[in-house]
């Protein structure tokens, strides 16, 4: 005789059936609506400012380094298990070119905004062009969030914004596409992390005071926590009103001024660290708790196997690391934020379903790979045409793109169609001035405007850390690569420095 299991409690019995009914509710919702999407965007996070490794050995393995050993992120960690991480992940130097870039899908050659965004005046730089796009996005510009929004989801916008100044229409996001804006402006860094500093507020740097979250001011907690409750509640109203949402999480954090979020500072006290580098690991440490409570609250609302993540970085590491020929907070990749080696450029990549299920028909028609490295390249343009496949959008007519669909890529998969190349062009005053980098491929050009020898060439897959200029061994090499940069900046329609009013072109050698 088989064995049976009775449930002698009717009651009990009555419970669990309502509990699968609401199980089956909830999987037949997300059955017929279309992905919701996080694109969970940190600031200054540079590729080794985590406990993933993202580095690998010329075989494909991930490569430990001792700044992985330093930072505490285990919701990263679960999060790559879960997905796939792009091991050569390409944003600009800098923020505001690399937050106008995933809006737009369009390099900061193309669109203008080819420095950071000072909020009160034009920050071109002595020899800046004259013309780049200080105003940054406006009312009728083409964004992925308004793409979105025309499409049924509820665009929610959190954090840092900083796609224009002061009194533009860039400076408030709901004029960019999103339904809903929280603490988001046109400032690029916080007055203060602190509540009781009413973030900037009541103490720190008044003009940098986080608008709109005036109901913490004075208590005892800190922004990165603030947002992420913001966010959890913006996601739930979303539910509420059966709709599929697009969070852009864009944290504060790890933006200056390194304050120590009190939560985690014991976690490094005996790290023999200096005070500001043990304040940066605890505000990384605060983000990636924001990470793990954002994931298990939508898994909570029963809405995860329907989720699409994106995790990365803005731009390089700015990590408070002391710099020893010109390697800090990236080691061992040279350069960190504002330089033109890799170190400035190459950010941590992340995509995974926060409940894998290859049963689900939007997993099955955006498969990713578990745990996996993928090694080929893949940008800040990717990420609009790539959200516009998985939301089942059409790109929008008449709009130039840059980025190529990551489907193929976040499989595990090889993308014949990738042409691997990055632009990064910055005709502005920083720490590196007036230059372009150019990748393409496993080969890499710089180009410095206004210096006597103005070339650096690097064999990336033989010298991934630039630490052999080629530009005078290989001349044909350097020849043929400033002919394909040369090229790519025109097809985008480049401003270049200026003197005198007069731009600043290029020198291609024989």
């Amino acid at each position: 005789m088989k064995n049976k299991t009775f449930i002698k409690n009717p009651l009990l019995a009555i419970v669990l059936l309502l509990g699968l009914l609401a199980v089956s509710c909830d999987r037949s919702e997300q059955k017929d609506m279309p992905p919701n999407i996080i694109v969970f965007l940190v600031d200054d996070m540079g590729l080794m400012d985590t406990s993933v490794p993202f580095m690998t050995d010329r075989s494909g393995n991930t490569v430990v380094h001792p700044q992985n050993q330093f930072y505490r992120t285990p919701h990263m960690e679960e999060l790559a298990k879960d997905g796939v991480r792009f091991s050569h992940f390409y944003a600009h130097s800098v923020c505001s070119p690399t937050r106008v870039s995933i809006l737009t899908g369009q390099n900061s050659a193309r669109h203008g905004v080819t420095t950071w965004i000072n909020s009160e005046k034009n920050n071109r730089g002595d020899f800046g062009p004259s013309d780049w796009n200080w105003k940054g996005l406006h009312s009728q510009s083409v964004t992925l969030p308004r793409v979105l929004q025309q499409a049924g989801y509820r665009t929610i916008h959190v954090g840092k914004a900083h796609f224009g100044p002061f009194d533009s229409e860039g400076e408030d996001p709901t004029n960019l596409g999103f339904d809903v804006n929280i603490a988001g402006s046109s400032i690029g860094q916080p007055g203060s992390y602190y509540g009781t500093d009413g973030f900037g507020h009541i103490r720190g740097r008044k003009s940098r005071a986080v608008q709109g979250l005036d109901e913490y001011h004075g208590k005892d907690i800190f922004l990165t926590e603030v947002l992420t409750l913001e966010a959890k509640a913006a996601i739930s109203k979303s539910k509420e009103e059966g709709k599929p949402f697009f969070l852009f999480m864009a944290h504060y954090a790890l933006h200056t001024p390194f304050q120590s979020d009190p939560r985690y500072a014991d976690h490094y006290t005996d790290s023999m660290m200096s005070e500001k580098a043990q304040a940066y690991a605890t505000l990384v440490e605060g983000m990636d708790q924001s990470l793990g409570d954002l994931v298990k609250h939508v898994r909570d609302l029963k809405l995860g196997e329907n989720t699409l993540i994106l995790f990365l970085g803005d731009n390089g590491s700015d990590a408070p690391l002391p710099i020893d020929h010109d390697y800090s907070s990236s080691a061992p990749l040279r350069g960190k934020k504002g330089k033109h080696w890799e170190g400035g450029m190459r950010v941590p990549f992340i995509a995974s379903w926060l409940s894998p299920n290859s049963d689900t028909r939007c997993q099955r028609k955006t498969p990713i790979a578990s745990n996996a490295i993928q090694l080929q390249m893949g940008t800040i343009m990717d990420l609009f045409p790539t959200l516009c496949h998985v939301a089942e959008v059409p790109l929008p007519r008449k709009h130039l793109l840059d980025g190529f669909n990551l489907k193929t890529q976040l499989a595990g998969k090889r993308n014949e169609q990738h042409d691997g190349i990055f632009l990064n062009h910055f005709p502005h005053k920083h720490r590196s001035s007036y230059f372009t980098s150019f990748v393409k491929q496993d080969w890499k050009v710089v180009y410095h405007f206004f210096e006597e020898d103005p070339y650096e060439l690097y064999d990336l897959k033989k010298d991934p850390f630039e630490s052999h200029n080629l530009a005078e061994r290989n001349p044909e090499k350097l020849h043929r690569m400033m002919k394909a940069l040369a090229e790519d900046l025109k097809a985008k329609n480049a401003f270049y420095p200026e003197s005198e009013g007069t731009p600043i072109r290029l020198v291609i050698p024989d």
